[in-house]
């Protein structure tokens, strides 16, 4: 049985060496919560993808992260550039990745779509010049 939960987490632009930090923390906190394995790592992969293309392209966000017996959520708030076509972002292999983060090994272009295969349920929500909100629900019951 898991108990309801909730913890947030801050998310820096361009931070790098601390990337993957929440995403990791969220699956720790998964298993001692006894959730299945299945459903933690489509936890895993979807808060992963979405804390990537926060340090990626924005200056920040707050995670949020809640589990229920019912439901696991995420929910990305970032300030940043917002994305002018959502429809085309969510395209499989499109991505504007810089060289630079391309070099790192990112860019695929696979970021939302990974995070919408791997969703029972996803929002986004974006305004060019402020920033993007994502909602992910995982259904556990």
């Amino acid at each position: 049985m898991v108990e309801p939960f909730s913890q947030s987490f801050l998310i820096e632009g361009r931070n790098f060496l601390n990337a993957g930090k929440a995403s990791t923390e969220i699956k720790s906190i998964l298993k001692q919560l006894g959730v299945n394995a299945a459903f933690i790592r489509r936890v895993a992969i979807a808060a992963y993808e979405a804390e990537m293309n926060v340090v990626m392209y924005a200056r920040k966000a707050k995670m949020t992260f809640q589990v229920t017996p019912q439901v696991i959520k995420i929910l990305v708030n970032d300030e940043g550039p917002g994305i002018p076509d959502i429809e085309r972002a969510m395209r499989e292999g499109y991505s504007t990745a810089t060289p630079e983060m391309r070099e790192m090994g990112f860019g695929a272009g696979m970021g939302l779509p990974n995070i919408k295969r791997n969703s029972d349920d996803f929002t986004i929500e974006s305004e060019v010049g402020k920033g993007t909100q994502l909602g992910i629900t995982i259904n556990i019951s």
